[in-house]
């Protein structure tokens, strides 16, 4: 697997606008019967949070600000990181 930093711009471009397409389009999705709105919004935006420095620095200036928040939403992305932090809270 690739890493975000070795991709191609081009590649990196067309993701991060298509995180942004898929936010966009989640308040139609949602009115749609089922969850799709939820899944549609989540998947946009891990595009976003992984080709974006700067949506990766207000996230994380959010979680900061808002921990509980913060912890749900890497739990719903399925972070990695969110995963080492349950693991190191459970040894304490």
């Amino acid at each position: 697997m690739s890493r975000p930093a070795a991709r191609h711009p081009a590649l990196r471009g067309a993701f991060l606008i298509g995180g942004v397409v898929l936010i966009l389009l989640t308040p139609v999705v949602a009115l749609l019967p089922g969850p799709f709105g939820i899944f549609s919004f989540a998947a946009g935006l891990g595009l976003v949070l992984q080709n974006s420095l700067w949506a990766k620095r207000q996230f994380a200036r959010g979680k900061r600000r808002y921990p509980r928040a913060g912890a749900l939403a890497d739990r719903g992305l399925r972070r990695p990181s969110a995963r080492r932090r349950r693991e190191r809270d459970a040894v304490r």
